[in-house]
């Protein structure tokens, strides 16, 4: 497949190392035009532009890749969609619930495939505590307990990440639509949703920690806490049945060795049967996920994550901010 990539930063980047054999870069687009070329070098022969229109047009573009700050992410996507182009967009994929709409329209409009980059459900351990719950060996599922976060660098409070008029919220709307996803991956939509956003630490408008009480229509529960103020990088999400319980911890990197542990309740209770899984090396889930999106795209089906599950995300994130008073202008 030809691929335009539009935001040549370090997601940019990535999605280019997560490139098949086979697949080439035509063209990538950033407002910095240096940037740019230093991306296209890389991709060896793609031309380099600094307005991303003259990348989604391109007559010989299958797909776009949308790597830019969030406010930017909508644009993009729906001038990529009306060019008839398929599209894998960085999560959240927009600021806020209300910019998707009209995209999700588009994009049924035009048939064309558009994915939203929650790599974290192709995570391997995500991926083996998923087969594992559908299998049924851990029973009806009764909540979920997920903490994510870091603790930023010197002057992440003067970054894009801190002006919500450009990301559209703070850490909840970074780490925490992840968090957010993966709950509703495993136990469904959540109609109660209940919790509150805080600055403690970061100079800044957007909020460092989010802390969430999400309620499905079961009474199935997730209690989310997402942070800029975790001073030792953090991965953990625990899924909790009736009869088992999977943790899956660390993302690789600075997050730690990638684990899942399977503990599986004894008819006697007491101590539980433990199984533990260890993903040392590279994260591959970014070519696990272009993987999936080309499959869609080739059997013209809907892919894992959709336009829908991130408006459905972003709804539970603004519905957090409209409790808090703290609904960012756009």
């Amino acid at each position: 497949m030809k691929f335009a990539i539009v935001g040549c930063g370090l997601i940019g980047q990535k999605r280019l190392r997560s490139l098949r054999p086979g697949d080439q870069v035509v063209v990538v687009a950033d407002p910095v035009l240096e940037r740019a070329q230093a991306l296209a070098a890389q991709a060896k022969g793609a031309a380099a532009v600094n307005d991303w229109r003259q990348a989604v047009e391109r007559a010989d573009v299958d797909a776009v890749f949308v790597a830019t700050s969030n406010d930017a992410l909508a644009p993009v996507t729906m001038g990529a969609v009306e060019a008839g182009k398929h599209v894998l967009v960085e999560k959240p994929a927009a600021r806020n619930p209300g910019e998707l709409v009209p995209i999700i329209a588009a994009a049924d409009r035009k048939n064309v495939r558009v994915q939203v980059g929650f790599n974290h459900r192709y995570h391997p351990a995500l991926q083996q505590a998923r087969k594992l719950i559908d299998s049924g060996v851990a029973g009806p599922l009764m909540y979920i307990r997920a903490r994510y976060g870091h603790g930023g660098r010197p002057g992440y409070d003067k970054e894009w990440r801190a002006k919500p008029e450009i990301s559209g919220g703070g850490e909840l709307l970074d780490q925490g639509v992840h968090l957010i996803d993966l709950s509703r991956w495993f136990l469904g939509d959540f109609p109660d949703v209940s919790g509150h956003v805080a600055t403690f630490f970061w100079d800044m408008p957007a909020e460092d920690n989010g802390f969430l009480l999400l309620k499905t229509a079961q009474g199935q529960v997730a209690w989310l806490h997402a942070t800029w103020t975790e001073w030792k990088n953090t991965f953990s999400f625990e899924i909790f049945g009736r009869d088992a319980k999977f943790h899956i911890e660390g993302l690789g990197g600075s997050y730690g060795v990638e684990r899942l542990s399977y503990y599986k309740m004894k008819p006697q209770m007491g101590p539980p049967d433990t199984t533990i899984w260890e993903y040392p090396g590279e994260d591959r889930s970014w070519h696990l996920e272009l993987e999936a999106f080309v499959q869609a795209i080739e059997a013209g089906k809907t892919p894992l994550v959709t336009l829908r599950d991130a408006h459905a995300a972003l709804t539970v994130v603004y519905e957090i901010y409209a409790q808090a008073g703290r609904v960012p202008k756009a």
